[in-house]
């Protein structure tokens, strides 16, 4: 059996794979290593449990209660929120735990279970080992005054507002913008953030039912927030995933301003302002060429990571530096949060437009990006993706054409059951070329029977 808990957290078909019995099982586990790290110094554990909004949170939500509450830990409900207010509210508590049901930018059929350790960081590998290992074993329950007591915190979005606001550099005054809410977690807090800092915004997509949740819309399907924002006359548009932990943006035109884009518009804004520890943003293996060679000439330092919000959080950490982040749109700001956070991007992106006068399309053009081809091949077996030889023999020599010019990145996913293909090169016809070439040999070499 492999491992249980994939880069974030984990993630499966609701009420296939990710069950009720394992959403409990897995929460009295996390209880009892909680339980056992001697750090709680006789109080009783607590733990912050949020959720998005797709229906089968629901069932999940219960579930993560009740073990935890069986188990012994007091259970604070904060309700439909991003994943990053759980993170925030976790530290901002003094929880020694936060939950969040999510399966992020995932379709509504899959949900997943996402832990933070005290301060509102993620676990680190030993510690999701531990859980894992401690699933089923047996234990004594608590009874009366020694089970956990479960109580909703209706102020808990206001003082993740209030935190947001807070951190912004720039009032949004002056700027129209068109927020797609993605029908998740965002849906109620996105808009109304981004009014209270002073923008004029226009919302999309921000009515969940439960079912709707990243349904051709959000960070993953743009074509309606760009069609929005021409339609509008707006500055820009801004999307969120069904958690809200990644924005991803369109120009004026309704041209895409990905995590990249993003990532080099704040590192130059903190350059600026002297807030950029060390000089340097980390970035991942994903990141385009074209983002190195622009920092390159912002004369600012990219270390480069594996993909993950949580390995560019632990370079982070090593290095002492501020920020981080995806292509995907995940951005980390360690100043502010201790996660990716959709929500707070937004706000720091938007605030440099006011701030310059720039449009998003100037602001971004600092960053020239390679034509850049990524293929999910699915159906094959991930776990040979880096290690048969057939298949690193076509990327070895797919690299070597390329040369200086471009480059070929194959890896398994760790959230999907896939194996992801990338290439750059110096024309989208050389990259398509290859794409399809190594792509063909995947599935070729590592087709399931």
């Amino acid at each position: 059996m492999g491992r249980l808990f994939g880069t974030d957290g984990v993630r499966g078909l609701a009420n296939r794979e990710l069950t009720a019995e394992l959403a409990l099982d897995l929460a009295v586990a996390a209880a009892h290593v909680l339980m056992s790290e001697g750090t709680l110094d006789g109080r009783r554990p607590s733990a912050v449990v949020g959720r998005d909004s797709r229906a089968s949170g629901e069932f999940l939500e219960a579930a993560v209660v009740a073990g935890l509450a069986s188990a012994g830990v007091d259970v604070l409900l904060v309700g439909v929120v991003p994943t990053p207010a759980v993170a925030f509210l976790t530290d901002q508590r003094g929880a020694d735990l936060g939950v969040m049901l999510s399966a992020s930018h995932n379709p509504m059929p899959d949900n997943g279970i996402k832990f933070f350790a005290r301060g509102g960081h993620k676990l680190d590998d030993a510690i999701e080992d531990a859980i894992e290992a401690r699933r089923g074993e047996p234990w004594d329950r608590p009874i009366g005054s020694g089970v956990g007591r479960v109580r909703t915190d209706l102020a808990a979005v206001a003082r993740y507002e209030a935190h947001l606001l807070d951190s912004l550099p720039h009032p949004l005054t002056g700027v129209k913008v068109v927020v797609d809410c993605a029908n998740g977690a965002a849906s109620v807090i996105s808009p109304h953030v981004l009014r209270r800092a002073g923008a004029e915004v226009i919302s999309i997509h921000a009515e969940p039912d439960g079912l709707n949740i990243n349904a051709g819309c959000g960070s993953t399907h743009m074509g309606d927030l760009a069609e929005a924002v021409v339609e509008h006359g707006a500055d820009l548009g801004i999307a969120h995933d069904g958690d809200a932990d990644r924005c991803l943006a369109v120009d004026a035109l309704g041209a895409l301003v990905d995590g990249d884009h993003i990532l080099a518009i704040l590192a130059m804004a903190m350059r600026d302002a002297d807030q950029l520890s060390g000089n340097t943003v980390v970035a991942t293996v994903m990141a385009n060429l074209g983002f190195k060679h622009a920092m390159r000439v912002a004369g600012i330092d990219v270390i480069e990571t594996g993909v993950g919000d949580r390995y560019v959080l632990e370079a982070m950490k090593s290095g002492g530096y501020v920020l981080g982040g995806e292509q995907s749109g995940h951005v980390v700001m360690t100043d502010y949060a201790t996660t990716g956070d959709g929500l707070l991007t937004a706000l720091h992106l938007i605030a440099r437009l006011a701030q310059t006068g720039a449009s998003l399309a100037d602001l971004a053009g600092a960053v020239t990006k390679l034509p850049q081809v990524l293929v999910n091949v699915k159906g094959v077996d991930r776990s040979r993706a880096e290690s048969d030889p057939v298949v690193a023999a076509a990327v070895a020599r797919a690299t070597q054409d390329l040369a200086d010019s471009g480059r070929v990145l194959l890896r398994p996913s760790g959230t999907e059951p896939v194996i992801r293909v990338m290439v750059e090169a110096a024309t989208e016809d050389q990259a398509q070329r290859i794409t399809d070439e190594i792509v063909a040999v995947v599935r070729a070499e590592l087709a399931l029977n």
